[in-house]
């Protein structure tokens, strides 16, 4: 049986780029806003963050 990531949240600059879908979005001012919301949430679900670009990142559970 194959395990499946799962997004359990979006951190970004670029709030046009996301749509709800499932997962809270957090809409962040720069990019030190992004890394430091994400690597939080990362800490506090036990979960991986991951770039998808210089302003998102995603969070999935482990």
């Amino acid at each position: 049986m194959s395990e499946h990531a799962v997004i359990i949240a979006v951190v970004t600059m670029n709030e046009g780029r996301v749509q709800g879908g499932g997962a809270p979005i957090f809409i962040v001012k720069n990019k030190e806003e992004v890394q430091t919301v994400s690597t939080s949430l990362e800490k506090i679900m036990d979960a991986s963050a991951h770039e998808i670009d210089e302003s998102t990142m995603i969070i999935v559970a482990r």
